[in-house]
């Protein structure tokens, strides 16, 4: 899995995380998504570590506002 391609990244959190993505994308806000809690963030980490092979910072994760800041924190770490 390509973590640096964007669909690759939404894949995995739907696949990991149970994250119903349909018709949300890269702008969506975690504010508004129902099941993001930070029991799910901490999931999700441990999987891009796994998926990375790389311990990824914490920090710049909690700042994250949409799932696109996730994932350029991914491609920023991995």
């Amino acid at each position: 899995m390509d973590l640096g391609c964007l669909d690759d990244f939404l894949r995995l959190l739907h696949d990991e995380c149970c994250i119903d993505l349909r018709g949300r994308d890269a702008a969506t806000r975690l504010a508004d998504v129902p099941e993001w809690d930070s029991v799910l963030l901490l999931r999700l980490l441990t999987v891009l570590e796994e998926e990375t092979g790389r311990r990824l910072s914490i920090q710049p994760f909690l700042t994250a506002r949409t799932f696109g800041d996730i994932h350029a924190c991914v491609k920023e770490q991995a």
